[in-house]
């Protein structure tokens, strides 16, 4: 049975991993966080493990997968790494929409929270790319780069 400094150090190897698809190889990964309608404070720890298992679903069907998943009582952050063709805003969509539909399916008590009974999520959601060289490594890289004359 593995200890748990090496079963983190094995996660933090994968999450480092290169991958490769047919024409490309590619490491992108991207920070979510979804914040709930008005800031109502929802979710309890049940509600974040359910989550974190529909989140992990949702990505397999974008090719994706959810490296990292944690949350307090009104917002959740999601680190997923996802191919180039998976289109962000798309995912994103059905994130917030499956998850939304299947927490009120399992949890029927927490839909006194939903707005006008539809509405879990906030239609605003905060993403940024991450991984990799810092900005200002990347841009003295390509500055650096010897322009043919």
């Amino acid at each position: 049975m593995e200890n748990t400094t090496t079963k983190t150090s094995n996660l933090h190897q994968r999450r480092q991993e290169i991958r490769t698809g047919r024409h490309c190889v590619f490491n992108l990964h991207v920070h979510l966080v979804f914040v709930t309608k008005y800031r109502q404070k929802i979710f309890t720890k049940e509600h974040l493990d359910f989550m974190r298992k529909v989140f992990a679903d949702i990505c397999v069907d974008y090719q994706a997968e959810l490296i990292e998943f944690d949350g307090e009582v009104e917002h959740v952050h999601l680190l997923i790494n996802y191919p180039p063709q998976a289109q962000v805003s798309k995912m994103i969509n059905s994130l917030k929409g499956v998850s939304s539909r299947l927490l009120k399916k399992q949890f029927p008590s927490i839909t006194k929270w939903y707005f006008n009974n539809k509405s879990l999520w906030s239609p605003s959601y905060f993403a940024a790319s991450c991984g990799g060289a810092p900005i200002g490594i990347i841009r003295q890289y390509i500055e650096q780069q010897k322009t043919p004359e």
